[in-house]
């Protein structure tokens, strides 16, 4: 149990902007929090990598095969990082594992979604990588010192793959009239899932209060994804497609777009389980999870025979 000097060295630590580190005392419930979301981080990353995965034999050319083999490199990467973050907390690497396999730890609803054409690859990474820089860039001054440090390459990493995936676009827009449609195509389908990626409205939102409270985040569900909207709107103009909301106009007295109201039915059916590909994607990780044991109790047998030659 907590003494009274230890929360508030804790409070106060939080309010002077100091890390956290991770043999610093700190609430269960901040622990709690933090296991959670950057669990579901490190599952996102490696569900991510599913979709374009996909695409990986069909890439247009020798180039954009070799881009999507190092963004899939690097989604790898940042799941190594993120559960390494995750395991300073107390929780192991085994155990984040089993909670994704069986459905007990969520990741991003975005990854439920088909890849239909190549012209996903690049919405992908405009849109949906796009979302993800909105929303990790606060997460580089995050309470939680480990949290925080791994974020600051995640982030750099991800911009890239924002740029690549616009670039993918850019060349598309300046295609054949077959080539623009399947544009339009995949920006139709991807925008409404990008905006249900920054979660549930704040009013509905049983966490952001005392994750901002602890700085875990820094602004509310519904701030990024006006912030991320107001940042698309110009280069959806740019690469010469219409975003799918009749909705969406500027307001000038708030400053900002307005824009329609998400599916929220659609948003809850995907997270409990129930979208096109939730039931794919789970049983891809279960399939290489177990196909995978041996290279595991190979590393297992490997590392004990080193710390015995060690002794």
């Amino acid at each position: 149990m907590a003494t009274v000097n230890q929360e508030e060295l804790f409070l106060k630590k939080i309010k002077d902007e100091i890390k956290i580190e991770a043999r610093d005392w700190m609430p269960d419930d901040y622990r709690h929090t933090l296991i959670r979301q950057i669990s579901q981080h490190a599952h996102s990353e490696i569900v991510g990598m599913l979709p374009e995965g996909n695409w990986i034999t069909r890439a247009p050319s020798l180039k954009r095969k070799l881009i999507l083999l190092a963004k899939i490199q690097d989604e790898a990467g940042h799941a190594l990082y993120l559960y390494s973050a995750a395991e300073t907390l107390g929780i192991s690497r085994d155990e984040m594992t089993e909670q994704l396999l069986t459905g007990k730890a969520k990741y991003s609803s975005i990854f439920n979604y088909p890849s239909l054409t190549w012209a996903d690859m690049g919405a992908i990474g405009w849109l949906v990588d796009g979302a993800a820089i909105v929303n990790q860039v606060m997460l580089c001054r995050t309470s939680y010192g480990p949290y925080s440090r791994a974020m600051v390459r995640i982030c750099k990493e991800e911009s890239f793959h924002q740029r690549q995936g616009y670039e993918a676009l850019l060349t598309l827009s300046k295609g054949t009239e077959a080539q623009r449609k399947m544009l339009q195509d995949a920006v139709n389908r991807w925008w409404w899932p990008s905006l249900m990626m920054f979660g549930p409205k704040d009013s509905e939102s049983s966490n952001s209060e005392k994750s901002i409270k602890w700085k875990i985040k820094r602004q509310t569900n519904d701030e990024l994804r006006q912030k991320f909207v107001d940042a698309t709107v110009q280069q959806a103009e740019i690469l010469g497609v219409t975003l799918p909301d009749p909705d969406l106009k500027w307001n000038e007295q708030r400053g900002h777009y307005d824009f329609g109201e998400i599916d929220w039915d659609e948003f809850w059916s995907v997270v409990k389980g129930n979208g096109m590909c939730n039931k794919e994607r789970i049983a891809a990780r279960i399939k290489a999870h177990e196909e995978g044991q041996w290279v595991r109790e190979a590393a297992a047998v490997y590392g004990e025979k080193q710390k015995h030659k060690a002794a």
